[in-house]
């Protein structure tokens, strides 16, 4: 149902280092930056894997506290996100691990971006 999201950031670019570090194990990159005359000077990008689905907006504040999930393909890709997403300056808000309150195969890994948003990767499948 969904077709995108987005969401504001107040340091474009270091917004853009970490997502371009966390994104890459999930095989999802900035794909497309929006010609700044279309979009009152700041800075709109957006990242996905084939198309953008994930936008970031450059703005004077953000609203940490949002939730965003991505699919990983494997459970080596949810720790691979893990990883480099700490590395890129995210803040670790639950190790990759096994989920069963969800259900018995969630896998998942959670960090907070530099805005503060709570950025989840999850695999659905067995190991």
């Amino acid at each position: 149902m969904i077709d995108h999201t987005g969401i504001s950031v107040v340091d474009f670019e270091a917004a853009k280092t970490f997502y371009d570090k966390a994104m890459a194990p999930l095989g999802a990159s900035l794909l497309y930056m929006v010609p700044e005359q279309y979009t009152g000077g700041a800075k709109v990008g957006g990242y996905g894997r084939d198309r953008p689905v994930f936008w970031l907006h450059e703005t004077r504040t953000s609203a940490p506290g949002r939730h965003y999930a991505f699919t990983a393909n494997s459970r080596a890709d949810v720790d691979a996100f893990h990883k480099a997403a700490v590395v890129a300056g995210g803040r670790d808000n639950g190790a990759p691990g096994l989920r069963p309150h969800y259900h018995e195969h969630y896998y998942a890994a959670f960090v907070f971006d530099p805005d503060g948003n709570n950025i989840e990767a999850v695999c659905h499948g067995s190991a």
